[in-house]
């Protein structure tokens, strides 16, 4: 029984060590040069999207701070019984589970997992162009991107987001930090791609 307990505590701190720790997430390039999975996952992205990386990006800091099995509040039972999530939001891109299936459904992605940065950053690549092909907004938008993905197509159409000014106020703070990421990036892009080698 003793082995049994010191091998798995072996295996849980190896896996801890092989995941990677963000040291600074105000720095794209730093976070790029700390997980290197995640920086192949965002040139995948943009390769396949036509998207700019700096904007999934910035949407994963606001959502998920790059936490993979990353969650919403919780919901509660006349205030004291814990009732589930006020939502099915789940993962680095927070994809609720009706967006999650769409995404499926569309790319043919049978095995995607919202906890895996490599899925996570093609569904935000995939919402963001079919935001740009519903709603014609510009795959460089930040702001009205960023509002189509938190309210949906729908619900941005509506103008559901209206009536929401800490939205608005969320959605700039998104589309600032997406600007500096892509100026942070210009700066450091070729000495990530030259060690990516």
């Amino acid at each position: 029984m003793n082995r049994i307990i010191i091998i798995l505590t072996i295996i849980v701190s190896l896996s801890a060590c092989a995941s990677a720790h963000l040291t600074n997430t105000e720095d794209l390039c730093q976070i790029f040069r700390d997980d290197d999975d995640m920086y192949d996952a965002a040139i995948d992205m943009e390769k396949r999207w036509k998207v700019p990386l700096q904007i999934p990006m910035a949407f994963m800091y606001q959502e998920s701070h790059f936490k993979e099995d990353a969650r919403p509040p919780k919901d509660y039972l006349l205030w004291v019984i814990p009732w589930g999530y006020v939502s099915s939001a789940y993962g680095y891109a927070q994809a609720q589970n009706e967006a999650w299936s769409d995404y499926i459904k569309s790319t043919g992605n049978r095995g995607a997992d919202r906890d895996d940065i490599d899925d996570a950053m093609d569904f935000i690549g995939w919402y963001i162009r079919q935001t740009n092909k519903l709603n014609k907004i510009s795959v460089w938008n930040t702001k009205e991107l960023y509002l189509n993905y938190h309210e949906g197509w729908g619900g941005y159409r509506r103008g559901t987001w209206k009536k929401k000014a800490w939205l608005v106020k969320v959605a700039d703070k998104v589309a600032t930090r997406a600007s500096l990421y892509g100026t942070q990036y210009r700066r450091c892009k070729d000495s990530l791609d030259s060690s990516w080698f």
